[in-house]
């Protein structure tokens, strides 16, 4: 028997999962995913759930079923490599593999400031996700909220919450001179426009050198606010970056043009941890991992994988509440109610699949 193993049920993990079903691989074959929770989630859609937005159900979909997939679902505590195992959390029993697909995302990057991870919320994940919407929503009306960073997390974040609670302040933290510093100059002065007509508070030439509870200090001022949520920057899973392979300069595992760690070529890399020339999004965690998917099932019919196609990403989109949006498609700048029904278009995809 072939034991595949993937760790991490997100948009790498899953769309590998699809693949390898839809490749008819041999029968002796099994399957395992593990993750935290029975169920896959649309990350994309967390800052809905934090502004309270949309509820759980909305961007929960369920793992296929299938005979040779089988689920555990529990927290990882260790990537044993050289003795090709995973152990679990309250698991004496860990779990063995002959093939290994990581897909454990990313979590935010606090940059070492001191009370960063302690005193601010999340959206990383879709439990961090509900309790920064408990935060948020219980909050007396003209209470502060402040977002500290302006990338799409942050902006989506702000908007959403500015949609959803238009009694509260709203803050946005940047360290440079506009909002969205990998977005064109006409999506940038967009997103610029709709803070100000939407009483968002957006400040520039930030720089947060400490966190404590109700307060931050930026350039040295003290800034009180009732709800900190951090959006800025992530990095790859504790775990991934704790393995012994070469890494890049943002910690993410370097791969070959199979995703296999060269040193171990039955271990395979997705997403968020995987070095790449892409930024990291949903949209390329789908790709690789459909690619994966196809290479390990050659693998796995014993045939010689083909050559991977460069991935092409169709863009990147982003919302402004419910009906306003932003984004590069097919590498033009678009604003307006097109890249916001674009992105709900994409969702429906998302689910549907």
């Amino acid at each position: 028997m072939k034991r595949v193993v993937i760790i991490g049920g997100g948009y790498g993990g899953m769309n590998t999962l699809h693949q390898l079903l839809e490749h008819n691989i041999p029968s002796d074959v099994q399957i395992t995913v593990i993750d935290r929770n029975p169920y896959h989630s649309l990350k994309t859609e967390f800052y809905a759930i934090a502004a309270g937005t949309k509820s759980d159900k909305e961007v929960r979909i369920g793992f296929p079923v299938h005979e040779q997939v089988s689920y555990i679902f529990g927290e990882i505590v260790a990537i044993d490599i050289e003795q090709e195992q995973i152990r679990l959390k309250d698991n004496e029993v860990p779990v063995e593999y002959d093939y290994l697909l990581i897909g454990l995302g990313c979590e935010d990057n606090y940059h070492g400031i001191q009370g960063a991870m302690e005193y601010t919320e999340s959206v990383q994940s879709i439990e961090k996700a509900r309790q920064a919407s408990i935060k948020i929503n219980n909050l007396p009306a003209y209470n502060q909220v402040t977002v500290v960073g302006a990338g799409l997390s942050g902006i989506e974040v702000a908007s959403e919450v500015r949609e959803s609670r238009p009694d509260l302040n709203i803050r946005l933290i940047d360290r440079g001179a506009s909002v969205l510093s990998a977005f064109d100059e006409k999506v940038q002065n967009y997103v610029e426009d709709w803070f100000r007509e939407h009483d968002v508070n957006v400040v520039h030439h930030s720089n947060v050198e400490l966190v404590a509870e109700g307060l931050f200090y930026n350039n040295g001022e003290g800034i009180e606010s009732d709800v900190i949520v951090w959006t800025a920057g992530v990095r790859p899973h504790y775990l991934v970056r704790s393995l012994p392979f070469e890494k890049d300069r943002q910690d993410k595992i370097v791969v070959n043009e199979f995703y296999q760690v060269p040193t171990h070529p039955h271990v395979y890399v997705v997403g968020d941890c995987a070095s790449s020339e892409h930024s990291p999004s949903a949209q390329l965690a789908g790709q690789q991992g459909e690619q994966i998917g196809e290479i390990l099932a050659d693998v796995l019919n014993g045939n010689e994988p083909k050559k991977t196609k460069e991935i092409k990403l169709k863009g990147q989109l982003g919302s402004l509440g419910k009906s306003d949006g932003f984004g590069n498609m097919f590498r033009r700048p678009v604003t307006g109610l097109l890249p916001r029904l674009a992105k709900s278009g994409v969702l429906w995809l998302n689910k549907r699949h």
